[in-house]
């Protein structure tokens, strides 16, 4: 008889909040909240630890209401690399139960553990000394979804174990009718607000009507999705867990919140210089080019959105910063409206290795490689700021900011 498979989804509770409290044990018994600069754009919540959620705070809400509801609240910045280093040593307890982890977020991870229950017992068994080990080396609440496959346990982390005293459960798929299919669709994972208002309008309300809808019709509404919805909510998955499955990008790209709204070309082409730059350089590390640049951005306005999202074909395929500028910014000058815009991002797609290319009679592509990776090897031993161009010293420019920052935010 076949092995049913056992999978984990661990979900670290507040992670941001919960690492914070870790490092600063008198802030135990308090409501602490990890926001960015309320001065800057970055005045949100990105993480509130569970006393601060007892006063109605949450995350991605301005920091001004979650301190009108909670004024003795804790506020600490975000440390990026912190974050990260916590993973990544949650990351290494995981592995000590199985090989099979694949990271999901910065603090979601999946695990398959059916190869490893001679040695750890039962899968709750497993999940209690995974959540114990986490929690004495780390200081991080983990919460374990348990299923015969990834989604059963993103489901089951996601509406059972975090509700759950004992921030475990097992999702058995004879069990949906009595569990999941009860939920509205709101609570199944891949359903947004736009998509649970469609469903409403067809007389999908719960999960259990999703699942037992007409797979056909829902394919020909929405195609693939449709159908991949209807899996969902029946409990179908066929992904394995994958240790790798991040390494292969097909795409690298970069979006970037200016601290203030940006009016005119000359400054947005100091960031859309810089955004090029960056994400050359990236591709660079990971030896690789693309065909495609994408260029997108946001307006000011929140009551009346703008913004674009476009993107252009290269003659060939490159990583070199100017070149892929030189069309990105056309992009932007055709497509943008003239109002303020909020942010900008870059993207490179349809990537191949770049070790190999055609040359190229009028361009000298070696030349041009070898300059830039002595520009890299500079920026890796002196820092990011070693060599800038001249328009990153200007009040627009973001480029020394963004190189204290991880992720958006300060290391």
């Amino acid at each position: 008889m076949q092995t049913q498979n056992i999978i984990f989804l661990a979900d670290m509770q507040s992670f941001y909040a919960s690492v914070e409290k870790a490092s600063d044990p008198d802030t135990k018994n308090y409501p602490l909240i990890v926001a960015g600069d309320p001065k800057k754009r970055s005045g949100i919540i990105l993480a509130a630890c569970p006393l601060a959620k007892k006063y109605g705070i949450k995350t991605a809400e301005p920091l001004h209401q979650a301190i009108a509801k909670c004024p003795n609240v804790i506020i600490k910045k975000p440390r990026m690399q912190q974050y990260i280093n916590v993973s990544l040593h949650i990351t290494s307890i995981m592995k000590r139960f199985t090989d099979l982890v694949e990271p999901y977020s910065i603090d979601e991870q999946f695990l398959d553990v059916t190869g490893s229950t001679a040695l750890f017992g039962s899968a709750t068994e497993m999940a209690q000394q995974l959540q114990h080990t986490i929690l004495q080396e780390t200081g991080v609440y983990a919460r374990v979804g348990i299923g015969q496959n990834k989604m059963l346990a993103k489901l089951a982390c996601d509406n059972f174990a975090k509700k759950n005293k004992s921030g475990i459960y097992t999702l058995r798929k004879k069990q949906l009718a009595s569990s999941l299919w009860k939920l509205p669709t709101k609570n199944m994972f891949g359903v947004g607000r736009k998509m649970e208002a469609h469903f409403k309008r067809i007389g999908i309300h719960t999960i259990g009507d999703l699942a037992h809808y007409d797979v056909h019709k829902l394919r020909q509404k929405w195609g693939v999705n449709g159908e991949v919805l209807w899996q969902t909510a029946n409990g179908i998955d066929y992904s394995p867990v994958t240790p790798h499955t991040h390494d292969t990008q097909k795409a690298i790209g970069h979006q970037m919140t200016l601290p203030r709204d940006y009016t005119t070309e000359a400054e947005i082409k100091v960031v859309m210089l810089e955004l090029s730059e960056e994400v050359c350089r990236r591709s660079r590390v990971k030896q690789r080019m693309g065909s495609t640049v994408s260029v997108g951005c946001r307006g000011a306005s929140f009551d009346f959105p703008t913004g674009f999202y476009r993107q252009q074909k290269l003659p060939y395929p490159t990583n070199d910063g100017k070149e892929v500028f030189a069309a990105a910014w056309q992009l932007f000058k055709h497509h943008w409206d003239r109002e303020p815009v909020r942010s900008v991002g870059l993207t490179l797609s349809q990537l191949q290795d770049d070790q190999q290319y055609q040359l190229d009679l009028f361009r000298d592509m070696e030349k041009q490689k070898k300059l830039n990776h002595v520009m890299d090897a500079i920026k890796q031993k002196y820092g990011a700021t070693a060599i800038l161009h001249c328009s990153s010293l200007q009040e627009s420019g973001q480029a020394i900011a963004r190189s204290q920052k991880i992720g958006g935010h300060y290391k």
